[in-house]
């Protein structure tokens, strides 16, 4: 249990440091495409732990993006939010894996991982933007932001996660 929660809590801090001392201060496009590697720690983390400890973190997490960031909260709304209906992508993305409660997420088939991760991602950040513009007025800018910025989260996520399988094997 101690050495989960070590292993949990340093990951969490490496993902933080990634995202907001190198991920955040590259601006990519005049869309300001930035790639959410952070919420790969929500993603990847274990389907069997506490339902209420794993939603405290996510808001953690998110927070924790907000504080260093100076979003007022966004990243922790989004956070929240996947972290919640998490379970029913995962339900529909691995099915009876998920039933049993035998998926390791980092060892299951490729096309399953990419569905999941592909409707997580899309969703925190078209919630991202659509709180950071607060307007539909620029509900064009706000759908090519987060059609832009998922695939690129999509592409750093999948990388990572098959290079966390290899070193797991």
């Amino acid at each position: 249990m101690n050495r989960d929660i070590l292993k949990y809590g340093l990951q969490f801090i490496v993902v933080v440091l990634i995202q907001v001392l190198i991920l955040n201060q590259i601006d990519f496009t005049s869309y300001n495409l930035d790639p959410y590697l952070y919420i790969i720690f929500i993603l990847l983390f274990p389907v069997q732990v506490n339902r209420s400890l794993f939603i405290f973190l996510c808001f953690l997490l998110g927070l924790t993006i907000d504080m260093f960031s100076n979003s007022g909260g966004i990243h922790a709304t989004s956070c929240l939010i996947i972290g919640f209906i998490r379970p029913v992508i995962l339900k529909f993305s691995f099915g009876t894996s998920y039933e049993f409660h035998q998926l390791k997420i980092t060892q299951s088939e490729l096309g399953s991982r990419i569905t999941y991760f592909t409707i997580l991602i899309v969703i925190h950040h078209l919630l991202l933007f659509i709180q950071d513009y607060f307007s539909f007025t620029y509900i064009i800018r706000i759908l090519l932001q987060t059609l832009y910025s998922s695939i690129f989260t999509l592409f750093l996520i999948v990388i990572s996660s098959i290079l966390l399988r290899k070193r797991a094997k």
